[in-house]
């Protein structure tokens, strides 16, 4: 099976990108030391965390984005709380793309575009969504 095992963020703004998604998702994100690249570590656990996910990186957007350019896979994280953490993406300057739905029977969903322009996921589990 082929499974994603790294995500980047790219950004216009990596600092304000980082200090969005420290402040959403208490992720750690470091700059990498590199004289090639202007790149930044995303670990979203701690380093021997058994939780299941993975880790990934932040850098400056190459490409205007004008509907070419820089395209991704939406990234979707997993929440305890979608209400509260859709006011911390919404205090934090993100925007809504998408309204909280149900996957009913299974979770919450809902999707925002960070300080970025990029779209992300929230999604909390839920058996009782409807």
């Amino acid at each position: 099976m082929n499974r994603v095992v790294h995500f980047e963020i790219q950004a216009d703004d990596p600092e304000r990108a980082a200090k969005f998604y420290r402040e959403i998702f208490g992720w750690e994100i470091t700059k990498f030391d590199s004289p090639a690249m202007e790149y930044w570590l995303v670990m979203t656990a701690p380093k021997d965390s058994k939780e299941p996910g993975i880790n990934g990186g932040l850098l400056r957007r190459n490409a205007k984005v004008e509907g070419k350019g820089v395209n991704a896979f939406v990234c979707t994280a997993q929440v305890d709380n979608i209400d509260g953490t859709i006011k911390k993406i919404l205090a934090a300057g993100g925007t809504e793309a998408m309204p909280k739905f149900a996957l009913t029977g299974m979770a919450w969903q809902a999707y925002y575009l960070d300080t970025e322009g990029n779209i992300f996921g929230v999604h909390q589990v839920d058996s009782n969504a409807k």
